[in-house]
């Protein structure tokens, strides 16, 4: 992933408030587009410019043939709030994250955790992140809703993984069961995405706990009940659980490992 800044200069008297508006509307379409990463973005004004430094998945994250409508919409409104369009500046590789996915996958998979800032959306060979940018608009013009679902699975890691609330035993059930609706919409999602681009997409089921290895290494598929889901070995040394007809992959619990 790439580090750039970019620089907004107004080409006429405006207001603090408008230019705000204008700038954090112009970054969310980015944002819901996968163009660039993170949540939060701050924009500083010195000079006469406002300056925010963004990570983006690749360096060309923000050419114009990637943009969304919602991105050209926003690009008006920055001039409509009498500022010239962003000018670029490079400022270099991000030596904390992982480079994005150049190859064409023979599967994929929607994966993330707390920890990951990328695109939810993984190559299936490598587990290298694919820019949601990439892929057809999945709805109303770009990939808010994989965004908003991305979002949500990482606050339930992070619940879970604080382990300090009671929130953390619904925030589990959010991610390793297969009846819970943030895995109902995360589904529907992974569909649509192998619609579009024709690729095999699976679902990563969370697992934790269980009463044994022995148990584990015999647990049925939790949505059809295969009991032929466990793979001779794991895919990445990660996934040992794989259902074709569900489209889902699973670890052997974290606990047992």
């Amino acid at each position: 992933m790439f580090v750039t800044e970019l620089r907004f200069e107004c080409f006429a008297d405006t207001t603090i408030e408008t230019v705000e508006k204008a700038i954090n509307a112009f970054l969310e379409a980015l944002r819901a587009n996968g163009q660039i990463l993170g949540r939060e973005f701050a924009v500083a004004f010195n000079d006469g410019e406002f300056r925010v430094r963004l990570l983006l998945p690749e360096k060309t994250s923000l050419a114009n043939r990637h943009s969304s409508p919602w991105v050209k919409v926003t690009l008006a409104g920055l001039t409509a709030a009498k500022l010239l369009a962003p000018r670029e500046k490079f400022i270099g590789q991000d030596i904390n994250s992982e480079a994005s996915n150049t190859d064409t996958p023979s599967w994929q998979l929607l994966y993330t955790s707390y920890v990951h800032m990328c695109s939810p959306l993984r190559n299936g060979d490598n587990l290298l992140p694919i820019p949601l940018y990439q892929l057809p608009a999945t709805f109303n013009g770009d990939h808010k809703r994989i965004i908003k679902w991305q979002t949500e699975w990482q606050a339930c890691d992070e619940l879970q993984m604080a382990a300090a609330t009671k929130a953390e035993f619904a925030a589990l059930d959010e991610i390793t069961r297969t009846d819970s609706d943030l895995f109902r919409r995360g589904w529907d999602l992974r569909g649509r995405i192998e619609y579009l681009t024709n690729i095999p997409t699976y679902y990563y089921l969370y697992r934790v706990g269980g009463e044994s290895l022995q148990a584990e290494l015999s647990r049925p598929c939790p949505s059809c009940g295969a009991e032929d889901w466990k793979l001779d070995e794991p895919l990445l040394d990660m996934f040992h659980f794989r259902c074709e007809p569900c489209r889902i992959v699973s670890n052997l619990s974290w606990d047992h490992q």
